[in-house]
């Protein structure tokens, strides 16, 4: 009696749902402030990101499920050059949670302005950062930046390197005249992997917030698009 107890007990938790992750998404924002990132620009950034994180539209989408968003933060440049922008991964549970880390970032400052620019260190610094997030469906690392990688492991052979499967990749472009236009197919190609992964695009730093605003709304309502149109003056810039 005891044992068919035993193994109707153990065929009813067979059939029992998996208990659900801790949260939705697991999300890394990385900002770049390599050299080629003047001193106004990465202020730019700052408030910009800041700004999105407070949009209206951006914080339906944070809480848009009961089951929370975690978000984390980092700046990038050089190889051996990643600072946090924030101390711990964030469970985000209510506005005051985003205007908690707008607050914090629009408060920090660059940890220096003269290293290179290592995109795929970077990824590596967000491969390790989820190790330590909580448990959740899904994780997305959202690199910001106006260069080609020219230091350290390029991106490409950093899916290689580093624990990246399952994890889905975006990249936001910010498009200068040092720049040019050969960064968005090279992020494409490079850069961005994994399921909907795709780029969005800024016209210079000045329009940083108004991508960056997309670009969250886009990951945080987990639609599968392709990558984004380029902007009117950028797409007149490429056909002159």
């Amino acid at each position: 009696m005891a044992r068919a107890f035993g193994l109707a007990l153990a065929l009813f938790c067979l059939t029992l749902p998996a208990p659900l992750a801790a949260c939705r998404l697991a999300l890394i924002l990385a900002l770049d402030v390599s050299s080629s990132v003047d001193w106004a620009e990465d202020r730019l950034q700052r408030r910009g990101l800041a700004a999105a994180l407070r949009d209206p539209e951006v914080q339906d989408a944070f809480l848009a499920s009961p089951r929370p968003v975690a978000l984390h933060v980092f700046e990038w440049s050089g190889r051996r050059d990643q600072t946090l922008m924030i101390p711990n991964w964030r469970l985000i549970r209510s506005a005051e949670d985003l205007e908690d880390i707008a607050r914090a970032i629009e408060g920090t400052k660059r940890s220096r302005a003269d290293r290179p620019t290592a995109l795929g260190d970077a990824l590596g610094f967000a491969s390790r950062l989820l190790e330590q997030a909580p448990v959740c469906d899904a994780a997305t690392i959202d690199v910001s930046g106006d260069g080609i990688n020219n230091e350290g492991v390029a991106p490409d052979r950093a899916f290689a390197l580093f624990p990246l499967d399952g994890v889905t990749v975006n990249g936001l472009a910010i498009i200068t005249d040092e720049g040019g236009l050969d960064l968005v197919p090279y992020y494409r190609d490079e850069l961005i992997r994994g399921p909907g992964a795709f780029v969005e695009i800024a016209a210079g730093f000045e329009d940083f917030q108004r991508a960056m605003t997309r670009k969250l709304l886009a990951e945080l309502r987990v639609q599968v698009i392709g990558a984004a149109p380029l902007p009117a003056a950028l797409a007149d810039r490429q056909r002159g």
